[in-house]
C-alpha cells in the first residue's frame, strides 16, 4: 500500500491574476524547479505544459483551469503541492470560482507594470467570498515601468488587503537582479547560470539601508499584534526578534487573512519563484489549518462537521467535470475527510445514487497518474461514474453530508447554431451535452418557436471557444447566427387576480380556482417567492405545491417576448376546488394561465444585461473613447490615470458592445485595451424595448 503523506506538509494552492500577468509562466517555473519537467515551456511558444488545449496554445491564454502535483523540499521536509493554474480572462471566471472553492491558499499574481487590474478585483472578491488565504507575488519586475511598492499600495487602496512587503527589489527594470529579504534581513541575488535554481547571499546595498530599516520596521509592527511577547520585544529592542518568531507570527496573520505578504520577482527571467515557493510552504495553510468543514445532513437538515485526515467518514466535493479523449469523463474532486480506494463506491447526495469510482488519478495538466487511494486534504480525479455534476458532494452512504455548493453566474449572451450536415445533428447534441456538463456557465436550449438550438455563455470569446471545440474535439461543423443578448423580464406592480380553470370533456373534467396577489419579489430575493395564505382548507394542502410548480414553470416564458422572469412574489390568498374534477394537474395548469393574465396587468418591463467596462487608453484618445461609450448608452462611472495612461470606467448595455474591441482598435490606432464583465440587469428604455419585443415575436 502506498505511503501516506503527512497533511502538515501538503499545500493546495491556486495561481490567479488578471489576464497576461504571468500565471502560466510562473506555474511552468514551479514545475521546472520542482523537477516535474526538465525543460521550461513558454506560453509565447505555445509550449506551456499547463496550457494543453490547442486553443490555449494558439491564443496564448489559459481557458480551462489545469491541475498538477509536485513536491518541494524546504527545511529538510518534502512538501506535496497540488497546484491549480486558473484563467485570467473574464469569460472564464467560472474556472477561477470553482477552483477557489476547494483551495486552501492562493498565490495572487500582479504585473509590476500594470498593478491591480479589473480581473484582479473580480478574483480578489471571489477569494474573499471563500475566505482563501493569499500571498501576493509581483511579477515582471524586469519590465520598463515596474514599481513594486506602487503595486503594494494599490493592493491596499483598491482591494482593501493589508499588504505588507516581505522583500524589496535590488535594481530596477532591466537591472533587477535580486531582493532584500526583510524577514532574514539579507540580500539575495539569483544565479543566471543555472536558470535561477540557486542564489547567493549578498550584503544589503548601502543605498537601500534606510529603506530596508523603514519597511522591516513596518513588517515587525504589523506582526507584533499577533504575539504579546513580540509586542514587548518590538518596543524594547526590535533587533532581538528572531527569524523564527517573525515567521510564526506571520503565518498566524496569513492563515487568519489579516496580512497579505507581498513578494516580487520575474518568472520569465527565473527570479524569485523559488523564494515564493518557500514562503508558500512557510505561510500558506495546510489542510489541517482548516480545523473542520461544515455541511448539512440531508436527512435531518442538521449541521455536521468533518475533520481533515483519514479518520472521519469520507466526504469530497466535485469541482470540475472534464472530457478526456482517452479515459472518458473525469471528475476533479477535493477530499475533505476520510479514505477512498480505487474501485470502491461513493454516495452522491444530489442524485441519491451510489457511484463506482473505478480509477483515481493524480493529475498533471492533461495527463493522469493512477493512484491506489486518496485521503482527506488531497485533490484528485476519478473515472467510472455515471452521473456526477460540478458542485456535487460525494460521501460515505452511511454518513451522508451535503457541502455548500457553488453559485455560478447566469449566461448573458446567446448564439443560434445548426450543424452543417444532417449527419451531424446527433453528434452536435452529444457534444453540446458534454460541454454543458463541463462548464456550468454554458447553457443549451431549443427555441420553441423557431426550433433553433441556442447556446449561451459569458461573452463572445467564451462562445467562440465552444464553437472551436465543437469543430476540433467533436468534429462537428456548425453554421452560426448573430450573437443575441439574453434579455430578462420583470413586473413592476403588485396586482390581484382570480383565475378559474374549467374543462368539461365528457366524463371527469378539470377544475381549479385560485385568487392571489402577484408582484415584484422582495429586494435580494431571486426566483419565485411563494407565500400561502389560504385559510379553512378552501384549497386542499396537497394541491398547493402544484400551484407553486405551475408559477415556477411559467416564469421561464415572460409575457412580453418569452424571456425568463428572474424573480417574482406570489401570495396565494384563496380559491376553491371540486370534489371530483379537481386534481394536482388542474391547479398547475390554472397557475400557468393565471401567470400570463396577471403579469399583463402588472406593468411588465424588459431587462437587459449591463456590463462593467474598463478601458486603458493613451491620454490623446480619451475624448474619442468617452464619446464612443456615450454613443453606446454608456454611463461613465470614473476616470483616472495609471502609468501614463488614462483609465475610463463605465457601465454599458451588452447589446451595444458587440464588436467593440475592433472599434476600439480603430479609434485608438490599436493602442487601447479593454476588459468587460457582467455587472447587473437594468430596464431597457421604452423605445428600444418595443423593437426587441417586436423582433422576438
Amino acid at each position: 500500500m502506498a505511503k501516506k503523506h503527512d497533511l502538515n506538509y501538503t499545500r493546495n494552492i491556486g495561481i490567479a491574476a488578471h489576464i497576461d500577468a504571468g500565471k502560466t509562466t510562473t506555474t511552468e517555473r514551479i514545475l521546472y524547479y520542482a523537477g516535474v519537467t526538465h525543460k521550461i515551456g513558454e506560453v509565447h511558444d505555445g509550449a506551456a505544459t499547463m496550457d494543453w488545449m490547442a486553443q490555449e496554445q494558439e491564443r496564448g491564454i489559459t481557458i480551462a483551469s489545469a491541475a498538477t502535483t509536485c513536491f518541494w523540499n524546504y527545511k529538510d521536509n518534502s512538501y506535496k503541492v497540488n497546484i491549480i493554474d486558473t484563467p485570467g480572462h473574464v469569460d472564464f471566471t467560472v474556472e477561477v470560482n470553482r477552483s477557489l472553492r476547494i483551495l486552501d491558499g492562493l498565490v495572487f499574481l500582479f504585473s509590476a507594470v500594470d498593478g491591480v487590474e479589473p480581473q484582479s478585483e473580480t478574483n480578489w472578491r471571489l477569494a474573499d467570498n471563500y475566505n482563501v488565504t493569499r500571498l501576493g507575488f509581483v511579477n515582471k519586475m524586469d519590465r520598463q515601468g515596474a514599481d513594486f511598492l506602487n503595486v503594494v499600495k494599490q493592493v491596499k487602496e483598491m482591494l482593501g488587503g493589508n499588504a505588507i512587503p516581505l522583500q524589496l527589489p535590488i535594481g530596477e527594470e532591466e537591472n533587477f537582479k535580486g531582493v532584500v529579504d526583510l524577514v532574514t534581513n539579507k540580500g539575495m541575488i539569483w544565479n543566471e547560470a543555472d536558470q535561477g535554481m540557486t542564489f547567493q547571499e549578498v550584503p544589503i546595498p548601502a543605498d537601500m539601508a534606510d529603506e530596508v530599516i523603514e519597511w522591516r520596521g513596518k513588517l515587525l509592527e504589523a506582526i507584533a499584534e499577533f504575539d504579546d511577547n513580540l509586542m514587548e520585544k518590538f518596543f524594547d529592542d526590535s533587533d532581538s526578534i528572531t527569524e523564527e518568531e517573525i515567521l510564526k507570527a506571520l503565518r498566524q496573520a496569513c492563515v487568519t487573512n489579516t496580512i497579505i505578504p507581498m513578494l516580487c520577482g520575474s518568472s520569465f527571467k527565473n527570479k524569485g519563484v523559488q523564494t515564493m515557493l518557500n514562503y508558500v510552504m512557510e505561510l500558506l495553510p495546510s489542510p489541517l489549518d482548516r480545523e473542520k468543514i461544515k455541511g448539512t445532513n440531508p436527512n435531518t437538515g442538521e449541521d455536521v462537521f468533518r475533520k481533515p485526515g483519514a479518520e472521519d467518514p469520507f466526504c469530497a466535493l466535485a469541482f470540475k467535470i472534464a472530457t478526456d479523449p482517452f479515459v472518458g469523463r473525469l471528475c476533479f474532486f477535493r477530499v475533505y475527510s476520510g479514505h477512498l480506494d480505487a474501485g470502491s463506491y461513493v454516495y452522491n447526495t444530489r442524485s441519491e445514487q451510489k457511484e463506482r469510482i473505478s480509477r483515481i488519478y493524480q493529475m498533471h495538466a492533461n495527463k493522469q497518474n493512477p493512484i491506489e487511494f486518496i485521503e482527506g486534504g488531497d485533490i484528485g480525479a476519478a473515472v467510472g461514474f455515471k452521473d456526477i455534476k460540478t458542485g456535487d458532494t460525494l460521501c460515505d452512504e452511511k454518513h451522508p453530508i451535503v457541502l455548500e455548493s457553488m453559485i455560478f453566474p447566469e449566461p448573458v449572451i446567446g448564439l443560434a447554431i445548426e450543424p452543417k450536415t444532417k449527419a451531424d445533428v446527433d453528434k452536435l447534441g452529444n457534444a453540446l451535452a458534454k460541454l454543458a456538463e463541463e462548464d456550468p456557465t454554458f447553457r443549451v436550449k431549443t427555441d420553441q418557436d423557431s426550433g433553433q438550438t441556442v447556446i449561451s455563455g459569458m461573452g463572445e470569446l467564451h462562445l467562440e471557444i465552444i464553437i472551436d471545440r465543437l469543430k476540433r474535439e467533436f468534429k462537428v461543423e456548425c453554421n452560426q447566427g448573430a450573437p443575441q443578448v439574453n434579455y430578462k423580464e420583470c413586473i413592476t406592480q403588485m396586482v390581484e387576480h382570480r383565475e378559474v380553470f374549467k374543462k368539461q370533456s365528457g366524463g371527469r373534467g378539470k377544475f381549479a380556482d385560485i385568487s392571489f396577489k402577484i408582484g415584484p419579489a422582495d429586494e435580494g430575493k431571486d426566483g419565485l417567492q411563494f407565500e400561502d395564505y389560504v385559510k379553512g382548507g378552501n384549497i386542499p394542502k396537497e394541491f398547493i405545491p402544484s400551484i407553486e410548480k405551475g408559477f415556477k414553470q411559467a416564469m421561464e416564458n415572460g409575457v412580453l417576448a418569452g424571456f425568463t422572469v428572474e424573480s417574482l412574489k406570489v401570495q396565494l390568498m384563496d380559491g376553491s376546488y371540486h370534489d371530483v374534477d379537481s386534481d394536482a394537474l388542474s391547479f398547475e395548469i390554472c397557475a400557468k394561465l393565471a401567470f400570463k393574465e396577471a403579469c399583463r396587468k402588472a406593468a411588465p418591463k424588459l431587462l437587459e444585461p449591463i456590463m462593467k467596462i474598463e478601458v486603458v487608453t493613451p491620454e490623446d484618445y480619451m475624448g474619442d473613447v468617452v464619446g464612443d461609450l456615450n454613443k453606446r448608452r454608456g454611463q461613465i462611472r470614473g476616470m483616472d490615470s495609471k502609468n501614463n495612461a488614462s483609465v475610463v470606467k463605465a457601465y454599458v448595455p451588452l447589446s451595444e458592445m458587440f464588436g467593440y474591441v475592433t472599434d476600439l482598435r480603430t479609434i485608438t490606432s490599436g493602442r487601447a485595451t479593454s476588459t468587460m464583465e457582467f455587472d447587473h440587469y437594468e430596464q431597457v428604455p421604452a423605445n428600444l424595448a418595443e423593437a426587441v419585443i417586436n423582433k422576438s415575436k
